[in-house]
């Protein structure tokens, strides 16, 4: 006689034939599994920035410390990277998955009850860590479960997830921060991973890959030291406490720990019968020119985004909340282009969709080099729109082109290197924009303070309306008045040379962007009509 449990699960089982493995759809049922992951992964990148300075006041950190917030899941995040594919081979899909999303969301908690900098970016290590192999993983569950023809579809559809995290993440985090507390920016991410873990039970089948590899220590100590060594010295080069800039003996020495590292990878890789990253992934042309282009993406793309907090923030006085809405536009139009994306890729050619949003990407980081102290809201929601549409439209078909020739089994380390060299060429953009915005800021605040001319009726006619106001309404002294409007007008120079700068940084990334053109067209596209599953040949 059967027991009640046993019972029971039949009766549930009866209700929801929609998630059998074998119906039909019970692909669209894993890709929303998925996108649940997704959206609490990419949702944590975007939800912190607008929180850190409310945590700086909580906690007494400096910047420096309070740096490592970011810093510290973005080296756990690239460590756990390339390793997700090995972990998945050897412990299964759904079991990797499941413990991904339980480490995330145990971290994201803990977060939300560090009582230091220290502890709280400890627990954001362990944060990075789940993320780390969320993504890959994730993404090579869909692609296996799709069929080729629906790939470029199905990559669409959770390209929207990661969307509403870009869109929505800086808003809810400058709502929680402004209204309730720094920590409601952790604790909002455990209830979606809770609901998380139980469709993961629910929905996803176990799946085994045939031959499981021995764990290569060796290859996974040298590139852990690399990326460790290249984000640590990237993330640094710009600190307060590094007086020495790029050339201090630390940052050369991170530099030179990471090209060691390297070498010493790129020699153990191609002699290990069971390496940890398969190096013969990269004999396959479209994976390695997708990810040259989305390595330059990356620079030119997530190297400028952070430009633009900054601006609202330092030189137009919004608030966390303010500055949050402002990414509204891009999450949205890049859910809407996701799907779009993926089926012209599917249908006609992936390289119109990237070529076009390529295009579109660097018109908008152009006129984003038109910013001033005066640009108005709708000219700005405007440039965020076409740059929300442009990220749809590059994204998937690249990542659908990259991935074509990769057997199954060989996904959850293909795409988990894609994210790793997205990750280098977007802590590459946020390394040089920040040095190049320093150093402009600088040239700009000496050009326009040498070419003020004290003896100008202009600059007298500024100096008595700022000094009147002063007396008027802070009744200041005359002289201490004056002193009050010369140091208005040089925080107004030092602002305005700061906003130039960041012209400049926008640019750069610009032209760096429209570079990317290139080796678009030259992507291979005839694979489209072979699932790459039946012909593993080409990476043997």
């Amino acid at each position: 006689m059967a027991s009640p449990h046993h019972e029971i699960k039949r009766s549930i089982i009866a209700r929801v034939p929609s998630i059998h493995h074998e119906h039909s759809s019970y692909k669209w049922w894993v890709l929303l599994n998925v996108m649940i992951g997704t959206f609490i992964a990419v949702l944590d990148s975007t939800i912190v920035n607008v929180g850190l300075s409310k945590i700086m006041a909580s906690l007494g950190a400096t910047i420096d410390s309070i740096e490592w917030i970011m810093t510290g899941y973005n080296l756990a995040l690239g460590v756990m990277l390339p390793a997700s594919g090995w972990i998945a081979d050897h412990l299964g899909y759904k079991k990797t998955y499941f413990t991904a999303l339980a480490v995330f969301t145990l971290g994201s908690f803990l977060c939300g009850l560090s009582w230091n900098e220290s502890s709280l970016i400890a627990f954001r290590l362990l944060q990075g860590l789940g993320a780390g192999m969320l993504m890959p993983v994730g993404l090579a569950t869909i692609m296996r479960e799709f069929p080729k023809e629906q790939r470029g579809m199905a990559m669409g559809f959770w390209g929207i997830a990661a969307a509403a995290s870009v869109s929505f993440g800086p808003l809810i985090g400058g709502y929680l921060v402004d209204n309730i507390s720094w920590q409601a920016i952790f604790f909002v991410n455990v209830p979606i991973g809770i609901f998380g873990l139980l469709v993961t039970l629910i929905i996803q089948r176990e799946y085994m890959t045939e031959n499981t590899r021995d764990f290569d220590f060796l290859g996974f100590l040298a590139i852990t030291a690399f990326l460790t060594s290249m984000l640590l010295g990237l993330s640094e080069g710009n600190a307060a406490w590094n007086t020495g800039g790029w050339t201090s003996p630390f940052i050369v020495g991170c530099f030179t720990i990471a090209l060691v590292s390297l070498i010493i990878f790129l020699i153990v890789e191609t002699r290990q019968e069971h390496p940890f990253i398969e190096i013969k992934l990269f004999k396959s042309f479209n994976f390695t020119a997708s990810n040259a282009i989305i390595f330059i993406f990356g620079i030119g793309m997530f190297g400028s985004t952070f430009l633009m907090p900054l601006y609202w923030q330092n030189a137009l006085g919004y608030t966390a909340i303010m500055a949050g809405s402002m990414f509204l536009p891009v999450g949205i139009l890049q859910a809407f282009a996701s799907p779009i994306s993926g089926i012209l890729a599917d249908r006609i050619n992936p390289k119109l969709p990237a070529a076009i949003g390529i295009i579109l990407l660097a018109i908008s980081l152009y006129f984003n080099s038109r910013l001033t102290l005066q640009t108005e809201k709708p000219f700005m929601y405007a440039l965020l729109a076409v740059r929300g549409l442009a990220m749809g439209l590059i994204f998937t078909p690249l990542t659908t082109v990259s991935l074509i020739e990769i057997p199954k089994d060989k996904m959850a380390q293909a795409s988990g290197l894609i994210n790793v060299i997205r990750q280098i060429g977007g802590s590459f953009g946020i390394a040089i924009f920040g040095s190049i915005l320093t150093r402009r800021t600088i040239f700009h605040a000496s050009i326009y303070g040498q070419s003020l001319n004290s003896s100008s009726p202009v600059f007298k006619n500024a100096v008595s309306a700022a000094s009147g106001h002063f007396v008027r309404d802070f009744n200041s002294t005359p002289g201490v008045a004056a002193s009050q409007a010369g140091a208005l007008i040089m925080s107004e120079i030092q602002k305005q040379a700061f906003v130039q700068a960041i012209c400049d940084d926008f640019i750069i990334a610009a032209i760096v962007t429209l570079f990317i053109l290139v080796p678009v067209f030259i992507l291979r596209t005839n694979g489209n009509k072979q699932d790459a599953a039946e012909k593993p040949a080409a990476l043997e």
